[in-house]
């Protein structure tokens, strides 16, 4: 009992010896003006919300054994798992009301599709880093048109404040495939946010609709991302869905008997039937080519011409479940391209095996007057994915 009170003393005493050495202009203290002075920065209109990239800091659990009064340091993570569940939950609502599943998928895929694998510094070699919601990379000819689809993002940002913007494109992406009737795709997030619109790719990093040789552009595209023949057929069988407008990006009718009545603005060409439901009918409607009605690109074409693509290309025609598989993890791997995590094994916010989702949407159930006009496009506004 002596030595315990004997050290509660000398711990007292150097406590008070420390106290006394601190200058006064060392102790920290926030008063009430203090404090509302910072809340008035943090809500200043020089501080653009969009360069904000709060996080989410917990404190690690101290081992059982270890008996100090120090705090402990906390883990900050890029994204905040309940966040990015309640995000997935909003986006799901959001999709019953606006259709907007395409270009949803468009905004997932062009944040990622920048990433060049020839260079290694982070963020300039591109990818899935939410670069993509500055306003000069929103003006490049690739994106015309995804100004709408950060329209729809940003209330959720707003909301879900701990989830980056990179997170939220793939998460839209993702969940706008599944909620179509498409396979579940094997995600993760964490991603890390760039800060600032100088740290945007250059222009010109994104595929076009009718190269010269169709074939070999894919490749040069596709291939820099580190992307093969197999994962370039499975992305393109996206083309399942949305539709393309000529005045936007030069390809396709301005109608036909399946667009004229919407959703959304009617018009446009789409690629499939049922534009809005996620399944195989791309590669057999491309196989068969019986209706002029529907759109087929030189790079769509291509995929049944070029010996190594058709091999796939005809595989997804008669097996779904094959192309369900094949597409799912390349688009994981596409949404993953470039990408800084944080925790650096990233964030898994599913439990479950991967599964196909059954069937949500059927395009002719649609009622066309009162849905949000949301287009898309494939990775360009020429090579038009999904609108």
């Amino acid at each position: 009992m002596a030595s315990v009170a004997l050290s509660a003393a000398a711990a007292a005493a150097t406590a008070a010896t420390t106290s006394r050495r601190l200058p006064a202009s060392a102790k920290l203290s926030l008063s009430p003006s203090s404090s509302s002075s910072l809340k008035l920065l943090g809500s200043t209109p020089i501080v653009s919300r969009l360069f904000l990239n709060p996080k989410r800091c917990s404190a690690a659990p101290l081992p059982s054994r270890a008996f100090s009064s120090a705090a402990a340091a906390p883990k900050c993570l890029a994204s905040d798992p309940e966040q990015l569940k309640l995000a997935r939950e909003d986006i799901r609502e959001l999709l019953k009301t606006t259709f907007s599943h395409p270009i949803l998928v468009r905004l997932g895929w062009h944040d990622a599709g920048t990433y060049n694998k020839n260079i290694e510094e982070w963020p300039r070699r591109g990818g899935a880093n939410g670069s993509l919601r500055f306003e000069i990379e929103l003006k490049h000819a690739a994106n015309a048109g995804l100004v709408n689809a950060l329209k729809l993002i940003q209330p959720l940002k707003d909301k879900y404040s701990d989830v980056t913007y990179a997170d939220l494109f793939q998460l839209a992406s993702a969940t706008a495939v599944e909620e179509a009737g498409g396979p579940k795709i094997p995600m993760k997030y964490g991603r890390v946010d760039v800060s600032a619109p100088e740290q945007c790719p250059e222009e010109g990093r994104l595929p076009s609709a009718g190269p010269p040789s169709p074939a070999d552009h894919l490749r040069e595209v596709f291939y820099r991302m580190g992307l093969n023949d197999k994962e370039i057929v499975a992305l393109s069988g996206a083309h399942t869905l949305g539709r393309s407008r000529p005045d936007r990006s030069g390809w396709g009718k301005p109608e036909t008997k399946y667009t004229k009545d919407g959703p959304g603005a009617p018009g446009g060409q789409s690629w499939t039937a049922q534009w809005l439901k996620f399944d195989n009918s791309y590669f057999t409607d491309i196989k068969e080519k019986k209706d002029e009605d529907l759109l087929v690109l030189p790079t769509d074409g291509v995929l049944f011409e070029d010996p190594a693509f058709k091999v796939y290309a005809e595989k997804y025609a008669e097996d779904q479940e094959a192309f369900f598989k094949d597409y799912a993890e390349a688009h994981a791997k596409l949404s993953n391209l470039g990408a800084k995590f944080d925790p650096p094994e990233g964030i898994v916010i599913d439990d479950g095996p991967s599964q196909p989702v059954p069937e949500k949407f059927v395009a002719a159930k649609y009622s066309s007057g009162k849905v949000v006009n949301m287009e898309n496009s494939y990775f360009s506004n020429q090579y038009s994915f999904c609108q």
